[in-house]
């Protein structure tokens, strides 16, 4: 997998091909100084818990990972809060409107996007919907379903992040 600097071979200022590297996150112009600096991109992830202490998860439409369970979430647009994503999200994969959406946690992740690594920062939500009883599987989703935390198995989720963040999760509601 080449590295998405790689895909940045000319000064976006200046037009010289003497854009380099600078170090790992990093690309500088010697000809006009400009700096590029590749952060990482926000995302979020849902936390849906239902009264009978059932966890919201989704089954992936797409690559990467399509097939895989996953949780509701998805990238945070421009002009757009963590909070306001995260709803926009929840709407699009199921059909259901965020009530409620509190921060939990975050970790950093790789995403597999149009042949290289995407850095992301997963932002993690506690989110409560209105009903959750009508639940569609929508966009990115392929099937939205409740699994019971008593029964819930981080190892079999996409991503390190999702699995770390169901672990601690976990650790936290079933102690």
């Amino acid at each position: 997998m080449s590295h998405v600097l790689d895909k940045f071979q000319f000064c976006p200022v200046c037009g010289s091909n003497h854009f380099e590297i600078n170090n790992i996150k990093s690309k500088k112009c010697k000809d006009c100084g400009f700096s590029y600096y590749l952060n990482p991109s926000s995302a979020t992830v849902a936390l849906i818990l239902n009264s009978k202490e059932e966890l919201l998860a989704v089954r992936r439409k797409k690559d990467p990972a399509k097939g895989a369970l996953d949780l509701p979430g998805g990238f945070v647009d421009m002009d757009e809060t963590g909070e306001e994503g995260m709803a926009r999200e929840v709407k699009e994969e199921t059909g259901l409107d965020a009530t409620e959406v509190k921060y939990q946690f975050s970790y950093p992740n790789l995403y597999l996007y149009s042949g290289f690594m995407v850095h992301t920062l997963d932002m993690f939500y506690e989110v409560k919907v209105k009903d959750d009883t009508h639940i569609e599987a929508m966009d990115d989703a392929e099937e939205s379903f409740w699994i019971p935390l008593s029964r819930l198995n981080p190892d079999e989720f996409a991503f390190d992040s999702i699995r770390k963040g169901l672990h601690r999760y976990l650790e936290t509601k079933l102690g």
